[in-house]
């Protein structure tokens, strides 16, 4: 069996902002904690990462400091996706010319195109960029959901190589598996889910918690990957709580506080997305005290 391209855990990183505007410094910052916490590979400008509130500027500038501040020491896999086919394939065009080891690209959003027409547009940024993609399915953020029939048809084109799912349905891990070969990369969406989708044959996770708690993430993917599942299981209970603390509020600002709070950025966030309300903020310091994380 061979291995999956990417594995292990993978941050969705944050974008930090300060007074208005990115805040390259913090950022650089964040990448360089991750990859000393030990994690697998990077995602910036995802959901996370308030692409959606981001200048097509800001997009492509954040993916260049991300690579280059990475220096391939782990891959970088950046969010790519929009629901214009032609803007899709633009902003992987930049990912590849700047040096990303491969895209994630959502599916396109509003729209809620048909299931072919999901194919077409994949297909379409298949066609036109050499570039590795994931597929990211998100059906409770973007109201449409793209069906395993779909992911077994795209799995044979070449630059489709596997699927970030946050469609919460951990069968569909095994019937993938089953049906789009030992290269397709699996990845979970949900921290809280990963342990079970890892169980199901997938291989990692793209993570919000890891922002916050790199190594612990880490360690939990390691021991999950060698079959230590006792040592993933204690990692799990310690870090559960963290998982749905980050979702008390409106995301990315839960994680901003827990990382303003470690001192790491700014806890700035984006219109329409608020600094987190004063329950979230309790909960997210409990979590972060089960975790070990502050006192």
């Amino acid at each position: 069996m061979s291995e999956p391209l990417f594995r292990g855990v993978l941050p969705a990183l944050v974008t930090p902002f300060r007074d208005g505007a990115v805040d390259e410094d913090a950022f650089v910052a964040l990448v360089e904690r991750q990859i000393a916490g030990g994690v697998h590979g990077l995602v910036p400008v995802g959901t996370t990462g308030e692409a959606s509130t981001l200048s097509h500027d800001e997009h492509r500038r954040v993916m260049e400091l991300c690579v280059a501040t990475a220096r391939g020491r782990v891959p970088v896999i950046p969010g790519t996706g929009s629901n214009s086919t032609a803007e899709a394939i633009e902003l992987t065009r930049h990912a590849k010319a700047i040096g990303a080891d491969a895209a994630l690209v959502v599916t396109p959003y509003y729209n809620r195109p048909s299931q072919e027409g999901l194919y077409a547009h994949y297909k379409a940024i298949n066609d036109a960029v050499q570039l590795p993609v994931l597929v990211y399915n998100v059906p409770g953020r973007t109201s449409v959901d793209i069906s395993n029939d779909v992911v077994y048809r795209l799995s044979k084109l070449p630059n489709i190589v596997g699927i970030k799912d946050a469609s919460g349905d951990l069968v569909r891990a095994s019937f993938q598996r089953l049906h789009c070969g030992d290269d397709w990369v699996m990845l979970s969406g949900d921290d809280p889910l990963a342990l079970g989708y890892m169980a199901h044959g997938g291989h990692g996770c793209i993570s919000v918690t890891c922002n916050v708690a790199p190594d612990l993430c880490a360690q939990f993917h390691n021991d999950a990957l060698s079959g230590d599942w006792a040592g993933a299981l204690q990692l799990q209970d310690r870090l559960v709580r963290l998982h749905k603390a980050l979702f008390a509020d409106a995301s990315p600002s839960p994680t901003k506080f827990a990382l303003s709070h470690l001192g790491l950025c700014s806890e700035e966030t984006r219109l329409p997305v608020l600094p987190c309300s004063e329950a979230a903020r309790t909960e997210v310091l409990a979590a972060m005290r089960d975790a070990g994380l502050v006192d």
